[in-house]
């Protein structure tokens, strides 16, 4: 048994981006969604976060890079913010 360590971490999990994001990709699409439809939604979701179209909110902390890492304990929140112009000409300030 660790006496010396911090429990603060022993409580809280390590995570990439790109894992959360996966989670919130499956909870969009649903349990029931074909493999390949999850993984097209993947695939777009890593390339517009990599390309900047949008950044992800976790527990209040932007973040545009896949492989940075959150520690969450309990739940995330995740949020995705718009950059820049839409196609439709409709503009969004983050």
């Amino acid at each position: 048994m660790a006496s010396a360590g911090s429990a603060a971490f022993a409580f809280a999990t390590p995570l990439r981006v790109r894992e959360l994001l996966a989670l919130a990709v499956r909870e969009a699409i649903g349990q029931r969604a074909p493999h390949d439809k999850y993984q097209r939604s993947m695939i777009r979701t890593l390339a517009g976060l990599a390309a900047g179209d949008f950044t992800v909110d976790i527990n209040g902390r932007p973040f545009d890079d896949g492989d940075a890492v959150v520690v969450c304990e309990g739940e995330a929140h995740v949020r995705f913010f718009l950059n820049g112009t839409r196609n439709s000409g409709v503009e969004f300030h983050p």
